[in-house]
């Protein structure tokens, strides 16, 4: 199978330097017994791949030649520097881990093959242990005990995801006062809260596990505990990843990731629309309008780098090639953060400070990077090249910079290594402060430092979708909706990056819309190279696939709602949700009149119905922020003008306030304030603590920085506020604009009739 993939990927025959860590890497493989792990996952792919399900392996994996020759992975050994050690290792006593995503909506189909092909007796899932969170902690404590539920459900709705136990304490201590508790009261709340303190971090329950998944020779029941799924057709094993790997048992995870839904439905959009095949292989390497696209941070929708901090770090990183990507991947990330290396890379990148090597051998491992350690791999490898470690010995220097960051710093495994490193690297010549130097620096990395070999193949999946974006908007955007839920922003997000792209968009029909979001051409035929999105009928909230697909399979056109109801057979809660959407514009006069026309509708006696005519009432037609408002609450995204537009026309403070358009012209250390929708919060894992809120208006997305202190004085408007005005000063760092928050006000009252969700992000 090997020499048959070498074939394949080297049409012209590999390098010496291939060959050669071919044969080590099998000869690894053979002396482990590893063999049959290997053709395992090769067999798992092949079936996916001969299904068409995209798939890619990713992680430690994508180190090995042996793995990219069988399929297995798609990273090129000429596109990174493999470390095979961070894969396998004779002096690691421990199975291979390999990680394979799959299309999220068809991983279900690779799940069942591999019960069929190994037998539900030989094949389970591993467990998650679900542990208390403040949240559900404070919900089954005061349960238990017998709390007041309103004290209970008003302290677990003070808390957010990002709580740690200080801010449980500070919450329920201001819940508590607020309720005024007696004496007696105070003796049980003092017991609970006691028992909150105990219980947090505690196991409460069982789930499947992402993607783990055990094979074993004999039946799962002689080796571990096995349970039925909920789901049916499935084992679970009623252990978790990491008891099952202190067993030594091989796993394989089989995730799902939704890109891979969304690329294959982009092909798949291009082909039927404009006749174009399409593969994940096909596209063209190195594009410079991709490049130019993604540093003017224009990456909404795009795999991995679409975040507000991704989109803050493209214009001062400027990716212009694929290992460029691979490093924008991994730099935005909590270690290298708080490592101290991002500025300083940064710096080096654009030639305002030199990268000096303090030996060839540290110079080979560290040019591609400016002399700035950024990835896992480079850390093993200074370990072994400049203090004398052995693969192995560099390897469980990793797992023990795991094990700190799992502990928060807490255990002495990681220390117990930096003495051998300051030993080894004084015997090898460097100075001590270097040596301690990059023992910080591995610390940093201990919080959450990124493989060399998992950003890559992320970037792969990056540069796809982000070429895809720049060559086939319409189809990219298109994509990305069917395939919801995924990315960090939601479909009213999407569409409005498609507007500010010119790309029409045209509203949700009964007589053109399919089931999914679909492609149509322009009628205007100066832009019939320029398709336009079609919004489909999966957007309407609680509107099924089974009730659509009645008006799909049903011959067109519809001329009246009577002839729809007829002709479908849909419920009369069917066609008030379509009524209620705006997808009967074409069969009526107006979302008003179609509403008041179903509510006549009879589904015991369906062919007395004439629900078009029977009223010769007229209603007047909803107004423009009527029509707004009914879509966000139906729809969750309208065409019509953004709410902050027809806002600011109603309630004169809000012309007072900035538009998203307006910072940048304002200049660095300028007092601003500005209103919009919350479309956005996130908390890294970072020391400081900080919360990145993004606020929408009808110009563009902004990002807010809130310090704890804000935090805390502003908390019930940062946690509900749907519509919020934000007073601070703006910061800026070349083409990067945000507005440090001074303070925050809720001003959701004002949207007393939409319903646009804020969307929470870890």
């Amino acid at each position: 199978l090997v020499d048959e993939g070498v074939k394949l990927r080297w049409p012209d025959q590999p390098s010496a330097v291939v060959i050669a860590q071919i044969n080590y890497e099998l000869k690894v493989i053979a002396e482990l017994g590893y063999e049959s792990y290997f053709l395992t996952v090769h067999d798992i792919v092949a079936f996916a791949r001969s299904r068409n399900i995209l798939c890619q392996g990713r992680g430690s994996a994508a180190n090995s030649v042996v793995c990219y020759c069988l399929f297995i992975t798609e990273v090129s050994p000429d596109q990174i520097s493999l470390l095979f050690e961070r894969f396998i290792s004779k002096e690691r006593n421990e199975p291979p881990d390999i990680d394979v995503d799959f299309e999220h909506e068809r991983r279900e189909e690779v799940i069942q093959y591999i019960y069929k092909r190994y037998s539900r007796e030989r094949a389970a899932i591993a467990a998650t242990v679900i542990t208390y969170k403040p949240r559900s902690a404070v919900r089954d404590v005061g349960k238990a005990l017998g709390l007041d539920p309103l004290f209970i459900e008003q302290l677990s709705q003070s808390l957010s995801w990002w709580d740690r136990r200080a801010d449980l304490e500070k919450q329920f201590n201001e819940q508590n006062s607020e309720s005024g508790s007696s004496s007696t009261d105070k003796r049980l709340v003092d017991h609970f809260y006691q028992l909150l303190q105990e219980i947090m971090g505690f196991p409460r329950h069982l789930s499947q596990h992402v993607g783990g998944f055990i094979i074993t020779r004999s039946p799962t029941s002689t080796l571990v505990p096995i349970e039925n799924a909920s789901m049916p057709e499935r084992t679970v094993i009623q252990w978790d990843k990491t008891d099952i790997e202190a067993l030594g048992l091989l796993k394989i995870d089989i995730l799902a990731l939704g890109m891979l839904t969304a690329i294959h439905r982009c092909f798949d959009l291009i082909q039927n629309q404009q006749g174009v095949q399409l593969s994940m292989q096909s596209i063209p390497k190195d594009d410079t309008a991709t490049y130019d696209m993604l540093c003017k941070a224009d990456s909404v929708g795009v795999f991995q780098i679409e975040s507000r901090a991704q989109m803050a770090m493209l214009p001062r990183l400027k990716p212009r090639c694929f290992y460029d990507l691979v490093i924008e991947i991994a730099i935005v990330r909590p270690g290298p953060i708080q490592g101290g290396m991002v500025h300083p890379y940064l710096k080096r990148r654009q030639g305002l400070e030199v990268a000096n090597y303090p030996s060839p051998e540290i110079k080979t491992v560290l040019e591609r990077t400016l002399g700035i350690p950024v990835f896992q791999e480079q850390v093993i490898r200074l370990a072994m090249v400049a203090a004398g470690f052995s693969g192995g010995e560099a390897d469980q220097l990793r797992r023990a910079m795991a094990s700190w960051s799992s502990k928060g710093g807490g255990n002495n495994q990681l220390s117990k290594f930096e003495q051998k490193l300051t030993d080894g690297m004084l015997k090898q010549g460097y100075s001590l402060d270097f040596a301690q130097r990059l023992f910080r620096q591995i610390q940093g990395f201990g919080v959450y430092g990124f493989p060399e070999s998992h950003s890559a193949s992320f970037a792969l999946l990056a540069y796809v979708s982000a070429w895809l974006k720049c060559h086939y908007p319409a189809a990219f955007c298109c994509a990305i909706m069917n395939s919801q839920p995924m990315g960090f922003y939601s479909p009213s997000q999407l569409i409005q990056d498609a507007q500010r792209h010119n790309i029409k968009i045209r509203p949700i029909d009964v007589n053109h819309s399919f089931w999914d979001h679909s492609l149509e051409s322009d009628d205007d035929i100066r832009n019939s190279d320029k398709p336009m999105i079609r919004l489909g009928l999966r957007i309407i909230k609680g509107f099924s696939k089974r009730s659509a697909l009645r008006i799909i399979k049903t011959k067109k056109p519809f001329t009246t709602l009577n002839d729809l109801a007829i002709r479908t057979e849909l419920s009369k809660a069917d066609l008030s949700l379509l009524s209620r959407a705006g997808a009967l514009q074409s069969i009526t006069d107006h979302r008003r009149q179609a509403h008041w026309q179903t509510l006549a509708f009879n589904n015991e006696t369906p062919l007395l119905n004439n629900i078009g005519t029977e009223s010769n009432i007229t209603l007047e037609a909803p107004t423009e922020s009527d029509d707004v408002y009914a879509d966000y609450n139906n729809n969750g995204l309208s065409l019509g003008r953004h709410p902050m537009s027809i806002l600011r026309e109603q309630f004169p403070f809000f012309q007072r306030c900035k538009r998203h358009r307006d910072l940048a012209e304002m200049g660095h250390q300028r007092f601003v304030r500005m209103a919009g929708i919350v479309t956005g919060k996130q908390r890294p894992g970072t020391a400081s603590g900080v919360v990145f809120l993004t606020l929408e208006d009808e110009t563009g997305n902004s990002n807010i920085v809130i310090w704890k202190s804000v935090q805390e004085r502003c908390r019930q408007a940062l946690l509900k506020a749907q519509l919020l005005m934000v007073k601070g000063v703006i910061e800026t760092d070349g083409a990067v604009v945000h507005v440090i928050a001074q303070e925050l006000t809720d001003c959701s009252e004002l949207l007393y009739q939409t319903n646009i969700r804020s969307r929470n992000f870890r």
